[in-house]
């Protein structure tokens, strides 16, 4: 998705005949759309990582229990703030 949605934004629109099936999305997504859709991602990746270390917290030292907390946190509220300067600069 993000490497069809990258082409089509920013080098050349990609045509595909009409009794081809087309995918929905195609076409759709501007480079704000795909931005929070890779920061979304990226916060997803690092929760199930989160979740993973607080599964084993038994076997990690708090200390980066506590750095691993506060980078999620960094990548949410990076993610949100994205979204918030996207949403102002569509109005």
């Amino acid at each position: 998705m993000v490497m069809f949605s990258g082409y089509e934004n920013f080098v050349s629109r990609i045509d595909i005949d009409e009794d081809v099936e087309k995918l929905s999305w195609l076409g759709k997504l501007d480079s704000g759309s795909l931005k929070q859709k890779v920061a979304a991602s990226i916060v997803a990746i690092s929760s199930i990582h989160l979740l993973q270390k607080f599964v084993n917290a038994d076997q990690v030292e708090d200390n980066k229990l506590m750095w691993y907390v506060l980078l999620h946190l960094t990548f949410v509220i990076s993610a949100l703030g994205m979204a918030w300067v996207d949403r102002i600069n569509r109005k």
